[in-house]
């Protein structure tokens, strides 16, 4: 006998009243329903808010001069080119790709296509464990062991600097390449892999000519999501990188990111009402922008490469 019901005390299933399941599956679907609602009204409220308190800034800022100045001093100087800022979120983002996407793709080809059982139950976990770190310990991990370490090699470079931050960025996004390049590639059919083995192929061929194509919408969703994930990284970079909002293709020096001025001018250098406490909301009107652009090219990319097999 199917059906959701309970145990009675001569042991037989006895059926829910039509009525009480009715009742219940509704509960459930106004629950979900609820969540929901609460999911799409938090996100809107936050663009109300950051759009209402940009409209503010630009009515004392143009946009043009917002988004092509050089100079960002909102706080001393009544300076709003916001470039710098832009410049050290794209430096950033950019060396920590170099750091994470080979070596979290090389990772995650390893725990598909080589590593045993036992290896993978103990290199996932810690793997997790590197995503489980507070970011706020990257940053002094940065500052008290990777920077001493590379003025060691380049006697020149700042005591905070790009490098150093790019690097910290690098190792904790690699979980999240690692991650959803292993499912993309373990989704792939055993069957592509045997037919490659059939023609003579050696196992790196499979792994690197064969699985990682056909898994290549994945693999690329993987790194488009943690190239968002660290130009949204804050703390660690706040500390590591410094505050010096200036456009450079130097990595050795200390630059300023969109979410480290946030985090600078949110500490109180900034009175409300002011334009430099609206730049706040224009800069993370910026950010969500941004993120929102890289989310919807992850989308794009997924939805034009995907393979679907039987």
């Amino acid at each position: 006998m199917s059906g959701p019901g309970r145990q009675g005390r001569e042991g037989v299933l006895q059926l829910d009243r039509p009525s009480t399941r009715v009742w219940r599956e509704r509960v459930v679907e106004g629950l979900l329903f609820l969540c929901g609602v609460i999911s799409i009204l938090t996100t809107v409220g936050i663009v109300v808010v950051l759009v209402g308190e940009s409209v503010a800034f630009f009515r004392e800022v143009p946009a043009l001069e917002f988004l092509t100045g050089t100079e960002w001093e909102p706080l001393i100087g009544n300076s709003y080119g916001v470039l710098p800022l832009v410049n050290g979120t794209m430096m950033i983002a950019v060396l920590s790709s170099v750091v994470a996407l080979p070596v979290g793709l090389a990772t995650a080809i390893y725990l598909s296509e080589y590593a045993s059982d036992r290896v993978r139950d103990v290199v996932k976990p810690a793997l997790e464990v590197l995503a489980g770190i507070p970011t706020v310990v990257y940053g002094y991990f940065a500052l008290t062991f990777i920077t001493p370490l590379l003025r060691d090699v380049f006697p020149g470079i700042g005591v905070f600097n790009a490098v150093s931050a790019s690097i910290v960025v690098g190792i904790m996004i690699v979980p999240m390449v690692s991650s959803l390049s292993e499912d993309a590639i373990s989704a792939v059919p055993r069957s592509l892999r045997q037919a490659a083995y059939g023609v003579g192929a050696t196992k790196f061929e499979v792994s690197t000519r064969v699985v990682v194509p056909a898994a290549f919408s994945g693999v690329v969703s993987s790194f488009i999501l943690a190239v968002s994930r660290a130009i949204g990284e804050t703390v660690a970079v706040y500390l590591a990188a410094g505050v010096t909002a200036r456009v450079t293709a130097d990595p050795t020096q200390s630059i300023q990111t969109i979410t480290s001025y946030i985090v600078q001018a949110s500490l109180g250098d900034a009175s409300h009402g002011t334009t430099a406490y609206q730049s706040i909301f224009a800069v993370g009107l910026l950010l969500f922008v941004i993120t929102l652009g890289i989310n919807l090219l992850s989308d794009v990319v997924r939805q034009r490469f995907r393979e679907v097999y039987e």
